[in-house]
């Protein structure tokens, strides 16, 4: 039985995680996704005199604290709330119902096919890692669990006199609630993607702005407007307005870390206004499924033939494919195309993802998982 609550993606435990023995870290969150294992058996035989009144009230409030942390994913402090309670009450209660074997907990069924979907997503594309997130239904939206993982994939992957760069997008901007704060020496962050002059909830160049001071690092930015009215203003701007060295430092990368854009209405680059909806329809009449950094692809991973991707100031799609190392990290409703096609066009070492979109991107491409 699953809980109705939707669950932390810190509180979302793969195997061998090194989380202490109920699958939870030291901050109290929501509990994993229960299964039906996970539902509080009958009271165990009674011990030290609970044939009482008041041992039978205790067994009782017991289990309803089992019930409330492990199958509905409340936290301690949610329970002791609800059951007029001390939150330390709280945390014995749930001790000793585990001690008297009244809560079992085992992997979903879900939980235990992310290894079978990541396997099938390295063969598939090639992949050296791929990294698949749990969700806590088929409806959840993904973004959350996939930035956590991220967060804590670009955490461990930042190394002293290391260039990497970044892109943008909502799930890399959830992905820094879960970077750990740290001086690394000698870094450099590099914004893939130029800005623009009106910002809504974000900026592209924030990401890399924000990441950067987490790690005291120096942060290169393409001081320009993601897409220009010209090649002939590219190209000014690059040779004659001090972009060049960032377009060179890139050259430099160890490691980029991007995502991609779907072509549904309700894409984070429609929505920033760059585009009419005529301007969106002849990108998709021009065989465009998706966007990496503005860079407009079809389902091959090829460019488009279109003048879009002649005015986007980003760094080019060839320096990134000549970065060593190559971050993919996308997910949700509406990508399964725009991920193929981000696959096949970045060929990345890792790839993050949700395990709704690993399923419907391995059936796209007819592969075996």
């Amino acid at each position: 039985m699953t809980g109705g609550a939707t669950p932390k993606p810190d509180a979302l435990v793969r195997p061998g995680s090194g989380k202490d023995g109920r699958g939870k870290d030291a901050r109290e969150a929501p509990a994993a996704p229960a299964t039906a294992a996970s539902t509080p058996a009958e009271p165990a035989e009674p011990i030290h005199g609970e044939l009482s009144a008041t041992g039978r009230r205790s067994a009782r409030l017991r289990l309803r604290a089992a019930w409330m942390y492990y199958v509905e994913g409340m936290t301690q402090s949610a329970i002791a709330s609800a059951l007029d309670i001390g939150r330390v009450t709280v945390v014995r209660l749930l001790a000793d119902a585990r001690a008297l074997n009244e809560v079992k907990i085992s992997l979903s069924r879900e939980i235990a096919e992310l290894p079978r979907l990541e396997m099938g997503l390295q063969k598939a594309f090639g992949l050296r890692e791929a990294v698949v997130a749990p969700l806590s239904g088929p409806l959840a939206d993904p973004t959350s669990a996939i930035g956590a993982v991220t967060g804590q994939f670009i955490s461990d992957l930042i190394r002293p006199d290391m260039k990497i760069g970044f892109g943008w997008g909502r799930t890399l901007m959830r992905a820094l609630g879960f970077i750990d704060e740290k001086n690394v020496a000698n870094v450099s962050v590099i914004s893939l993607l130029g800005g623009i002059t009106k910002a809504k909830q974000y900026n592209p160049s924030e990401f890399a702005w924000q990441l950067s001071r987490l790690f005291q690092a120096d942060c290169h930015l393409i001081a320009a407007p993601a897409i220009v009215d010209s090649v002939e203003t590219k190209r000014a701007l690059i040779e004659r307005c001090g972009l060049g060295t960032v377009y060179s430092l890139a050259r430099e990368m160890d490691a980029v870390v991007l995502s991609v854009g779907e072509m549904e209405g309700d894409s984070t680059s429609m929505r920033f206004g760059f585009f009419t909806p005529d301007d969106w329809a002849s990108l998709i009449a021009a065989g465009a499924v998706g966007d990496v950094v503005y860079n407009f692809i079809d389902i091959e991973g090829r460019p488009i033939d279109h003048p879009v991707n002649t005015r986007v100031m980003s760094i080019p799609i060839e320096t990134l494919q000549a970065t060593p190392e190559r971050i993919l990290t996308s997910g949700g409703p509406g990508k399964t195309q725009a991920v193929i096609a981000g696959l096949r066009m970045l060929r990345p070492t890792v790839f993050i993802t949700d395990e709704v979109t690993a399923a419907a991107v391995l059936d796209a491409v007819g592969a075996d998982y």
